[in-house]
């Protein structure tokens, strides 16, 4: 008891000390003002932790608000949306589309084109119900004024045919919805007379059809053209063919061998060079062959100018040489040479008569599948517009179709 006495004394006589003495008093304030501000800066700290940790949501709803309640949300950004909400329906892509495709009009080039189509697949076995067809190729300049009379010959056989229409791009008369050239145009370029265009052309036609693995055999016909047979007689002939019909034959004069170029050579000799009419009939195979052919075509694009009508000689001379076999070297597209010069005889309204549409459909001798037939021409050309109407109405009686 007595201890602690001395204690509290000792400690009160330290306290007099430090009140009286003026050093003391100044370490005083000095050390209460530095815990002051150790206090300030801790609670500033702890207040600025409190902020950031604790939602706001959990202290507005602690207290009531009168305020509107906020709008919806808005919805979450392209990054946070699921996959499958990307997922959009998509339309059917099976084997017909890509074996038969449905729209005329692409954006592949000509290079893109020719490749694609000279596709062949290897597995012999087709998986699907085949049906083939005959492509009919139209190189025009515009409009096609015998639409009436073929539209006709194609009445009731859908399904055995497919129409494709290599027209003058300037060109933009609109087709009726229900002709069978409604969208059958493909994306065409300027055709020149004479020039390589037209063999571009001639090729450009093949290769959109051959897209279509349907087409088994493919016809080139002009806005000229008309039919000399019924579709039935017709189908038949080409898909029971057993070689192709490309025009092709030794011409040892000036519009012949005289349009030779000595620089094709060693690829083409003088003596393979050949000259025929440039509206073919052929197979698929050769078609693939054509569309294919990158030597001999480049050969004829840089030898063969205007005067040399490469239409007249780059096929009848690329399938002599190297499909000889496959040709019967005759055209199925009649037409009269007979007055000379660089085009053919037209054909006005007056001279269509029966007796003369009968001589074109039976009045010529040729081989067919190794037989002789009178049946050589299936189809004739340079007839003027003005024959159309004498054609419709000699058609029933004559080729077999129509009303």
């Amino acid at each position: 008891m007595k201890q602690q006495q001395q204690q509290i004394q000792d400690l009160k006589q330290h306290a007099t000390m430090f009140l009286i003495n003026p050093n003391f008093k100044l370490l005083w304030v000095l050390a209460s003002l530095l815990l002051f501000g150790f206090g300030l800066a801790l609670g500033t700290s702890l207040s600025t932790f409190y902020h950031s940790y604790i939602p706001f949501q959990t202290l507005s709803q602690s207290f009531p608000s009168s305020s509107p309640p906020p709008p919806p949300s808005s919805p979450p950004p392209s990054s946070m949306i699921t996959h499958e909400e990307h997922i959009k329906p998509k339309e059917h892509v099976g084997l017909k589309e890509y074996i038969e495709p449905k729209e005329m009009m692409h954006d592949m080039n000509d290079e893109e084109l020719l490749w694609r189509a000279s596709m062949v697949p290897h597995k012999r076995v087709v998986p699907y119900e085949r049906v083939p067809k005959v492509a009919f190729l139209f190189l025009t300049r515009g409009a096609l004024v015998f639409a009436p009379l073929w539209e006709m010959f194609f009445k009731g056989h859908q399904g055995l045919y497919s129409i494709y229409v290599h027209a003058d791009p300037s060109f933009h008369e609109s087709t009726p919805k229900d002709s069978v050239f409604f969208g059958r145009r493909i994306p065409s370029k300027v055709v020149r007379w004479g020039e390589i265009s037209m063999m571009e052309a001639e090729r450009r036609l093949l290769a959109n059809a051959l897209l279509d693995f349907s087409n088994q055999r493919f016809i080139l016909l002009s806005e000229s053209c008309i039919p000399l047979f019924n579709f039935p007689t017709v189908y038949s002939y080409l898909i029971n063919s057993t070689l192709s019909h490309v025009h092709s034959f030794d011409d040892p004069g000036s519009a012949g061998r005289g349009r030779y170029n000595k620089h094709m050579q060693p690829l083409i000799l003088p003596k393979q060079w050949r000259k025929g009419s440039q509206w073919f009939e052929m197979d698929r195979n050769l078609a693939i062959e054509i569309v294919s052919d990158n030597k001999f075509f480049k050969m004829f694009s840089r030898h063969c100018k205007p005067s040399c009508y490469v239409d007249e000689h780059y096929l009848p001379t690329y399938v002599s040489m190297k499909f000889g076999g496959m040709n019967s070297n005759r055209s199925l597209t009649w037409v009269d040479w007979s007055y000379g010069g660089p085009h053919p005889v037209r054909v006005w309204r007056k001279s269509v008569t029966v007796e003369f549409l009968n001589k074109l459909r039976n009045g010529s001798t040729c081989s067919y599948n190794g037989d002789k037939t009178t049946v050589c021409f299936l189809f004739a050309r340079k007839f003027l517009p003005n024959t159309l109407w004498r054609l419709m109405k000699f058609a029933p009686k004559v080729m077999g179709f129509g009303p």
